[in-house]
């Protein structure tokens, strides 16, 4: 059902939850894992270089997802990007043939979500593919 599964992090507990279950279904359909960590060029220029603080917090982000994935042998790519991160989420889905996005409801930003509608809306609005959409656990909240 599905061959490639896109988890995209931020790094954030909400992220690492979607993980474990696009994990999961990696693991269970036998599905190889992408995993994306997306610098918001909102923060900074578009043309800027990624600073070695976001490239740490991005290697770290999908080193914490990789490492979940290779203890499930479970085949796993990684790439950080620049970019807004709701198009560089659609964009990547397209160019990998992606099959299904798992991402979690809220990043690191709560009140991005308030001003500007969050990620994980608009990746659900522009995908293509299926999205799940995996809560905070109670505790998260």
């Amino acid at each position: 059902m599905f061959d490639h599964i896109l988890v995209p992090t931020d790094g954030s507990d909400h992220a690492v939850r979607a993980a474990e279950y696009a994990v999961d279904l990696a693991a269970t359909y036998g599905a190889a894992l992408h995993v994306l960590y997306v610098v918001d060029v909102r923060t900074g220029h578009a043309d800027a270089p990624v600073d070695d603080d976001s490239q740490t917090r991005g290697e770290t982000a999908v080193g914490v997802v990789a490492d979940r994935a290779a203890d499930r042998d479970v085949p796993v790519e990684t790439e950080i990007r620049v970019g807004l991160p709701h198009e560089t989420i659609i964009d990547y889905g397209d160019e990998r043939d992606i099959d299904l996005v798992v991402m979690g409801t809220h990043g690191t930003s709560g009140l991005e979500r308030y001003l500007l509608g969050s990620v994980a809306e608009r990746v659900v609005r522009l995908s293509d593919v299926p999205v799940l959409c995996v809560p905070p656990a109670d505790d998260d909240e």
